[in-house]
């Protein structure tokens, strides 16, 4: 049995990471729904869940086919490891945090699907601005960037202007949907 990658795409702003966080904690009890780790070249902030890693361990982690997934955004290298592919092979739905550049350029497959999180512009640069993370003109580059994927074709798209547990539980449902019945021996691959 075979099980799905599940892109979780969005640009930043949108509360991607939140909505992933929501579903995550709605389908806890589901063992056959995992929640991949990013590693991510960059310390961890607030409102963001990866593994941090230096940019040389990353250069050996991808040199020795560590690596599932991996692409650069934003200057950063972002991987996914090669045991989340063991666990779609034993047919679970592994939900990645994605990019949308990274998706965009992967060829069709019968075993991935792609979630896109958005929000209305104008909420997506309030949203930015709040953060305090970026300049205005990062903001506006950000923004500009985000025009260029209004047609990314995705499988689902959560609209997130509303409450986040809406908008999670519109996640965990496509999710659990996706799932079907996947095998419970996935989770002890794993975890």
């Amino acid at each position: 049995m075979s099980g799905l990658w599940v892109f979780v795409c969005g640009p930043s702003g949108s509360g991607k990471d939140s909505v992933i966080d929501a579903a995550r904690q709605a389908l806890s009890g589901r063992s056959n729904i995992v929640f991949a780790r990013r590693m991510v070249t960059r310390p961890v902030q607030p409102g963001s869940d990866h593994d941090p890693v230096t940019a040389p361990v990353f250069a050996e982690l991808l040199q020795s086919g560590s690596l599932s997934w991996h692409w650069q955004a934003h200057g950063f290298s972002y991987g996914i490891a090669s045991h989340y592919a063991d666990a779609v092979r034993a047919g679970c739905l592994v939900v990645v945090n994605g990019s949308r550049a990274h998706v965009n350029s992967l060829p069709p497959s019968s075993d991935l699907r792609v979630v896109q999180i958005s929000t209305d512009p104008e909420r997506l640069a309030i949203r930015l601005a709040q953060r305090g993370r970026d300049s205005d003109a990062a903001i506006v580059e950000r923004l500009a960037r985000n025009a260029t994927f209004s047609g990314m074709p995705a499988d689902c798209v959560i609209v997130n202007d509303g409450a986040l547990q809406v908008a999670g539980q519109r996640l965990a449902d496509y999710l659990t949907g996706s799932a079907g019945t996947a095998e419970a021996a996935c989770s002890r691959i794993t975890r």
